[in-house]
């Protein structure tokens, strides 16, 4: 709707209605700054709650009930687990090593389709030792469990010919090779094994074994 214009009869008038324009212009202005500070104090204030409050989080809703899921274990260590458990049930303690083993002076053992001058070559050394493990001091089962982790590592690196030193057995109960017997048992059970020989005196004699790999896949 417009409005109707307004007569003006004299210069007084005129001047009337000049005031009354900056006035209202005057007004509306104050109006305008009122406004906008009344915004500026509304977030000044928002702002100094949020710093002094934090980030705000919802309350839970106590109607639902929360159930945790159950977390798997972390691969690390599940795979350890794993690895462990393999290891012990790969190699048996009542496994019977009499009918494959090569019993003479020179103990040695040969997996079947290996033929004996595998174990000619080990008594001579052709293959050069590249790694050793030393079971001397250790529990039976430590020392299985040690036994199974160096050969499966080793085939793993691609190492052929390793040395196992279990001792002579001088220190047990009725000076009786009893760690001696039993890593025999455990290198046949171990299919990385292809032979074994006893070393040869300047490599530990009787209490030690040069060992044959298989050679890796990889």
């Amino acid at each position: 709707m417009s409005s109707k214009p307004v007569k003006v009869n004299s210069l007084a008038e005129l001047k009337l209605v000049k005031r009354e324009i900056e006035a209202q212009a005057r007004q509306r202005a104050q109006q305008v700054a009122e406004l906008a500070r009344t915004r500026q104090q509304e977030a000044s204030e928002k702002n100094l709650f949020i710093r002094a409050a934090g980030v705000v989080q919802p309350l839970p809703d106590k109607r639902r009930a929360l159930l945790e899921k159950e977390r798997p274990a972390p691969k690390v260590m599940q795979y350890q687990q794993d690895e462990k458990a393999v290891l012990l049930e790969a190699i048996s303690d009542e496994f019977d090593v009499g009918t494959l083993l090569d019993v003479d002076d020179l103990l040695s053992f040969r997996r079947p389709g290996i033929g004996p001058d595998v174990t000619r070559k080990l008594r001579r050394g052709d293959w050069s030792i590249q790694r050793q493990l030393d079971l001397h001091g250790l529990r039976r089962d430590e020392a299985r469990e040690q036994l199974s982790f160096f050969i499966r590592e080793a085939h793993k690196h691609g190492i052929r010919c390793v040395r196992v030193v279990h001792g002579k057995g001088l220190g047990s109960p009725g000076k009786a090779p009893v760690l001696k017997s039993r890593v025999l048992s455990w290198l046949v059970q171990k299919q990385e094994v292809l032979a074994f020989v006893q070393a040869k005196p300047a490599d530990g004699g009787a209490g030690a074994l040069v060992v044959l790999l298989m050679a890796s896949r990889g």
